[in-house]
């Protein structure tokens, strides 16, 4: 089987809910030789964000959306262990992360920790329908570099406005990242956050670089 055909059966098997079918593909990943980072990001996640695009249209409901993130995980606990850190060029960040207040949707919060947890951040998950506040306290008890707000309505995303003025009121020079379905690049401005991601590695790609920005600031 090539390295084509896993990564694909991965990103279906994930899209079908088929835990049996990922850990078979995973396990087959392992002994072919695929880069087990390749497996879990062209692979599971990259199935996870066609099932998050299905349940934005409706075509997926929380039940299945919950099946699918089972069978992530279950490809996830067989891949994960083969990853190779290299300490040299690892991440050495923190994130808080959460859905705000009055919002209960954590499927794309969810992937995006799942990328940060990959690169190698420390990843304080504060969940979903998280209390505005409850971000300021674990930036400032945690020291974290980065905090990621996600809003899937447009009722809730401007609670997001609210807690970075609170933070940056507290911590001038934390990096800030918003997302989810409503927020666009000129929502990001306008409530001014460092950045927004389209998509779950969009966003680690982001994180990292904000990151190294921090380090060269300390320097």
């Amino acid at each position: 089987m090539s390295e084509e055909e896993i990564l694909e059966g991965l990103k279906k098997s994930v899209i079908d809910f088929d835990e049996d079918a990922v850990k078979e593909y995973a396990q087959r990943a392992i002994d072919e030789g695929v880069d087990p980072q390749k497996a879990i990001f062209d692979g599971l996640a990259a199935g996870m964000e066609v099932v998050g695009d299905l349940f934005q249209k409706g075509e997926y409901f929380v039940p299945e959306v919950l099946m699918c993130a089972d069978a992530l995980y279950a490809g996830l606990d067989i891949l994960k262990p083969h990853v190779k850190v290299d300490e040299k060029t690892r991440v050495k960040g923190q994130v808080v992360i959460g859905t705000v207040e009055g919002d209960v949707h954590d499927i794309g919060k969810n992937i995006v920790k799942l990328m940060f947890d990959i690169a190698g951040f420390t990843v304080h998950d504060l969940g979903k329908d998280v209390p505005l506040d409850r971000f300021v306290e674990e930036q400032l008890k945690t020291d974290s570099d980065i905090v990621a707000l996600s809003a899937m309505m447009t009722t809730t995303m401007t609670g997001m406005k609210k807690v970075i003025e609170k933070i940056r009121e507290k911590n001038p020079k934390v990096k800030i990242m918003i997302g989810g379905a409503p927020v666009t690049e000129e929502t990001a401005k306008a409530y001014g956050a460092d950045a927004t991601a389209k998509d779950a590695t969009n966003a680690l790609s982001e994180a990292i670089k904000m990151v190294s920005s921090l380090r060269e600031m300390q320097k």
